[in-house]
């Protein structure tokens, strides 16, 4: 017996067009989307790309401006500082070299003034005959001293070595002489002088008198602090001068 095997699908007209036409139109043309998304990014990519890179230039840019600005504004101040610096160290400078003037003016102490000392200061029994003022640095031979006054020597005679003494102590009350820096240097027996108006042929035996060295130093209180008693010595000036520099605060009250 013959099987008859027939594929009437092969043979129907226009069916193997139509499986062809199903297999090519297997991606419908709405599905291109991210396509032409994956496009349009590839071609803004590199515009955004560059945008950036002009922004972060223009930003750079904007940073250097400033920091130039910033540097030239450092070397401004800088040079101030510097003037203002200089200026310090100038009125350093002139302060300095006020105190120092100040310091030597506080020390003055006029001849006036000290003569008078003397004068209210002398005994009646004891004669000055010499003054003479001693520079700090040869006050005390071999002995360093703090004091910038200096010191007087005074030379006379007396009718008593007590009459010496009590000169010395007169002296060391004052306020213008250290209490326990004056001493006697010399004090010996001397013959004196004859009294005047002797008759002719009488003849008398020279008196005794002691001859006497004193040294004192000046005391190293400021004359600022002495204004009282350089008043009552008539120093008129130099308590004016310094009241006016008081006015002025160079010097304390």
């Amino acid at each position: 017996m013959y099987s008859l095997d027939i594929n009437f699908l092969k043979d129907r007209p226009g069916q193997g067009n139509q499986v062809e036409t199903k297999k090519k139109s297997a991606i419908p043309a709405g599905d291109k989307t991210p396509i032409y998304i994956g496009l349009a990014a590839a071609l803004l990519f590199p515009t955004l790309l560059g945008g950036v890179l002009f922004y972060v230039q223009g930003q750079n840019t904007n940073i250097d401006g400033e920091i130039a600005t910033l540097e030239q504004e450092n070397q401004a101040l800088e040079a101030k500082l510097g003037d203002i610096n200089q200026k310090k160290q100038e009125i350093a400078a002139i302060k300095t070299e006020t105190q120092a003037l100040v310091s030597v003016f506080d020390q003055i102490r006029p001849w006036s003034a000290m003569l008078q000392v003397l004068r209210d200061r002398i005994p009646s029994r004891v004669r000055i005959e010499k003054v003479n003022q001693i520079a700090p640095e040869t006050l005390a031979e071999g002995e360093s001293t703090a004091n910038t006054a200096g010191g007087i020597e005074i030379s006379g005679s007396a009718r008593s070595f007590n009459d010496v003494n009590d000169f010395l102590l007169s002296l060391q009350q004052s306020p213008f002489f250290k209490s326990t820096a004056g001493k006697i240097v010399t004090a010996e027996l001397a013959d004196g002088p004859l009294p005047e108006g002797l008759p002719e042929g009488v003849t008398m035996e020279p008196p005794k008198i002691v001859k006497y060295t004193i040294v004192s130093e000046l005391s190293d209180v400021p004359a600022s602090e002495l204004m009282r008693e350089l008043e009552q010595k008539g120093t008129v000036g130099l308590v004016a001068r310094i009241r006016s520099l008081q006015r002025t605060g160079v010097f304390q009250k």
